[in-house]
């Protein structure tokens, strides 16, 4: 059914306050599962990031790449090994993780961007130690080159901001001595919310949010507090591909982001739905 005009107008003003609330302020997006993949989906998000930016918002989008790592190391004759869900990664691995996120996942993004005529820039956090990290040392064994975020250059995203540019960050990151480390993207994007104070942020996941029952579909929580997440991750009651995102979130409200939210980034405009609408989706999590 084709909406009327002033249908179309109903739903431009009730977008008007959150354009109000949220002009100039900064908004970190950590961008991530089959909205990435699903090129429809991926189309719709990068649209609905050049829309968050001419309307005044901040957009910074922060990604990893999973499969794509572990596409190209089966190309190229490396078997992907996990370790309590993090990827052992030797000097060989990080080469190719550098490869698929940094020239390849990354590039495609920044390009899908400025296609739509925005100036977007494509950052590691090599760049100008814009994610500085050391070794992570894992009770479960040697993971090599991969790190713990220590420290955030918001210097350099606040000056690509008030610049009008859109960075796009791929979770790569520097140790003290220039050395590459492999970081966890929800992590990456929950350290540098906190670091800039972004007003929002949210991470687009491939479920509807967070359950209290993650095999009872009813169990959805719409909203929770931080101490509820904290609680969460602590009782073990977080469905285990949620915990690093639940951390990063955590990180952000902890840092002075007033709300995180875990949507579903599988929905076409999630983006828009969370931000625009008196309704929005998934779960908030308030500080």
């Amino acid at each position: 059914m084709e909406l009327q005009p002033e249908d179309r107008a109903a739903i431009l003003i009730e977008a008007l306050p959150f354009l109000k609330v949220f002009y100039g302020k900064t908004i970190v997006i950590k961008y991530g599962g089959n909205a990435m993949i699903d090129d429809r989906l991926k189309e719709q998000v990068m649209q609905d990031i050049v829309l968050l930016h001419y309307v005044g918002i901040r957009p910074v989008l922060v990604h990893g790449g999973g499969p794509e790592i572990s596409a190209l190391m089966k190309q190229m004759g490396h078997e992907p090994t996990f370790v309590g869900g993090l990827r052992v990664t030797d000097s060989a691995t990080m080469e190719i993780v550098e490869m698929a996120l940094t020239g390849k996942t990354n590039k495609s993004i920044v390009a899908l961007l400025n296609r739509q005529g925005v100036k977007a820039v494509g950052l590691s956090g090599k760049d100008a130690n814009l994610i500085v990290a050391r070794k992570l040392e894992s009770p479960k064994g040697d993971l090599g080159f991969v790190g713990e975020i220590r420290e955030v250059n918001a210097e350099l995203l606040h000056l690509l901001g008030d610049n009008g540019y859109i960075p796009v960050i791929s979770s790569v990151a520097i140790g003290e001595d220039g050395e590459s480390y492999n970081v966890n993207a929800d992590h990456a994007a929950g350290a540098i919310a906190a670091k800039i104070h972004a007003e929002k942020f949210v991470v687009l996941t491939d479920v509807e949010g967070l359950y209290a029952d993650f095999e009872d579909k009813s169990t959805l929580i719409s909203e929770m507090t931080l101490e509820d997440a904290r609680r969460m991750i602590a009782s073990g009651a977080a469905e285990k591909g949620m915990v690093p995102k639940l951390e990063a979130c955590i990180t952000a409200l902890s840092g002075g982001v007033d709300r995180a939210h875990l949507i579903d980034g599988r929905k076409p405009h999630a983006l828009l739905v969370e931000i625009f609408t008196n309704s929005g989706i998934g779960t908030m999590i308030r500080s």
